[in-house]
């Protein structure tokens, strides 16, 4: 984990990139450091663990931020550092979970120039977690689909041996597919691009706040089969929310395997063959249409 050039630790970033004085520091969860400051605030800093990382996700909060997504305020950077507001946190409940549906409708509303298109300011290598994703534009998503968020990671996974060559045939199958596994065609929407439950933060003042994007124009319904992909508290209220500011297809659900093969991949290269066994569930589901 990177901590800034001659050994620099959170306290001192913080207070380098904000001017102000440090008054009190406490490690949080993921290596992340929570940091009072003189003026009464508290920032949470985070390590840009790989270069423009931190780039990548201040540009992507920012343009979230820009269509009205509830998101921590980026306070300061540098290659090396992230600093944002401390987000309180809370408890979730279904009125918050249907507020966070109707901001998500919203924040898919505003649109991207086109699917992969990366943030304002972001670059085109950018990060999903830890591994690296790609932001090339491309014309319709099906085949950009395939080209840049399918193909590359079952292509590491192959040469990794955590997915057999055999194996790789059943997601190959997929990519050809997937004009006609598709559904209605979609303008590029803004996603936030890593919409799992550990990416939404219930916060003490009663709303969901969306943190740690990776954000990138897509397909409106891989934010939403990401919500599904490990559990959302009220994911109901969340669709029911989602639903009433913008409907969806009338079978937006039986593509949720197809939206959820490009992060079963990547937690594939991640995290190892327990995420190919369903990575492979998931492309069997969806040829199963």
């Amino acid at each position: 984990m990177r901590r800034g050039d001659g050994g620099e630790g959170a306290g001192a970033a913080a207070a380098r990139l904000t001017g102000l004085a440090v008054t009190g520091e406490r490690g949080a969860a993921g290596g992340l450091t929570d940091i009072s400051l003189g003026d009464g605030t508290t920032v949470v800093v985070k390590p840009g663990e790989e270069p423009g990382a931190v780039r990548a996700e201040a540009a992507g909060l920012r343009w979230l931020a820009e269509a009205g997504a509830r998101v921590p305020a980026v306070r300061g950077l540098d290659e090396d550092w992230l600093l944002t507001d401390r987000v309180p946190a809370g408890r979730p409940d279904a009125r918050a979970a249907l507020r966070l549906g109707h901001e998500l409708a919203a924040l898919h509303a505003a649109g991207a120039p086109a699917f992969g298109a990366p943030p304002p300011g972001g670059p085109e290598d950018a990060y999903i977690g830890r591994a690296p994703m790609r932001n090339v534009p491309g014309r319709d998503w099906p085949s950009w689909y395939a080209e840049h968020r399918v193909l590359p990671y079952l292509r590491r996974a192959v040469d990794a041996g955590t997915v057999r060559p055999a194996e790789a045939a059943v997601v190959e199958r997929v990519c050809e597919r997937l004009p006609e596994l598709a559904g209605p065609a979609e303008p590029p929407a803004r996603l936030h691009g890593d919409l799992w439950n550990g990416n939404v933060l219930w916060g003490a003042d009663g709303h969901a706040w969306l943190i740690d994007p990776a954000a990138h124009g897509g397909h409106r319904e891989t934010d939403l089969a990401m919500l599904h992909l490990f559990g959302c508290p009220h994911l109901e209220s969340v669709l029911d929310g989602y639903r009433r500011a913008r409907p969806l297809a009338d079978d937006w659900a039986d593509r949720v395997s197809l939206h959820q093969l490009f992060p079963l991949l990547v937690h594939t290269v991640l995290f190892g063959r327990g995420y190919a066994v369903q990575a492979l569930d998931a492309a069997r589901t969806a040829l199963a249409r």
